[in-house]
């Protein structure tokens, strides 16, 4: 299930915020909302991507976010001859807010 960038910015509260890391450098985001997981597109249902995990985190700076982390699932299970994975060796990183999109204000 999706949910457009238009949509994120209007709720509440955003209980996570997950960059997936499909390649060396290249993210895609979803967001857990109520206990449901969405991938977040753009108006004409593209969804996100970005080369460069910052350019993602900035979309995020100043929304109602609980918890944002970086997300990466090993390719190894998927080699020849091993053995089915019967648990999801997903590793989460929880990632700080780096202000990146507008100056950081100290007080």
């Amino acid at each position: 299930m999706s949910i457009a960038m238009s949509a994120v910015r209007k709720l509440k509260l955003i209980d996570k915020v997950i960059l997936h890391s499909l390649d060396l450098c290249l993210y895609q985001v979803s967001v857990v909302v109520d206990g449901e997981e969405h991938y977040v597109c753009d108006e004409q249902g593209a969804l996100l991507r970005a080369h460069n995990m910052l350019n993602l985190q900035t979309l995020f700076e100043a929304l109602p976010v609980r918890h944002m982390v970086l997300r990466q699932q090993s390719a190894y299970d998927e080699m020849v001859g091993q053995p089915y994975r019967a648990k999801d060796n997903a590793l989460e990183i929880t990632l700080g807010n780096n202000y990146v999109g507008q100056p950081l204000t100290l007080q």
